[in-house]
């Protein structure tokens, strides 16, 4: 992946996590790419308010699409309040996840579910929220 690639990267994703940040009352020290050669996970939070996200493929090298990053960031930035991957650690990373979908920010691909064999009737039907999906995470 070329350099200026991955620090234009980072630069969106440090906008948006200041966003995310400010609206949950969080406060991280930085968000940097991983190392290349780190292939056994997507982010990592220290302790120290320290994150990293990686951004290509472990295998093909290319960028991941931004709303994988864009997910491992709110991930990460849910650690900053529950160090554990624990019931409120869950639900507070979905919780942060909805926000930065009503901003935008997350925009995972559609959903890949069978069409009912009949629509309801406009009448019957009702709004609802996205349900989550699996991320395509190669763009």
């Amino acid at each position: 992946m070329d350099r200026a690639i991955a620090q234009r990267l980072i630069e969106h994703l440090n906008r948006d996590a200041e966003h995310l940040a400010r609206r949950f009352g969080l406060r991280y020290r930085s968000i940097t790419a991983e190392r290349a050669g780190v292939t056994s996970r997507y982010g990592v939070c220290y302790a120290d308010g320290a994150i990293k996200i990686r951004l290509r493929h472990a295998t093909t090298g290319r960028p991941l699409k931004y709303s994988s990053l864009v997910n491992t960031l709110c991930h990460e930035l849910a650690h900053l309040r529950h160090f554990n991957h624990g019931p409120r650690f869950r639900a507070f990373y979905l919780e942060i996840l909805d926000h930065a979908r009503v901003l935008g920010i997350y925009r995972p691909g559609r959903p890949q579910i069978a069409a009912p064999a009949r629509p309801a009737p406009a009448s019957q039907r009702r709004a609802t929220a996205p349900a989550a999906v699996q991320l395509d995470l190669f763009g």
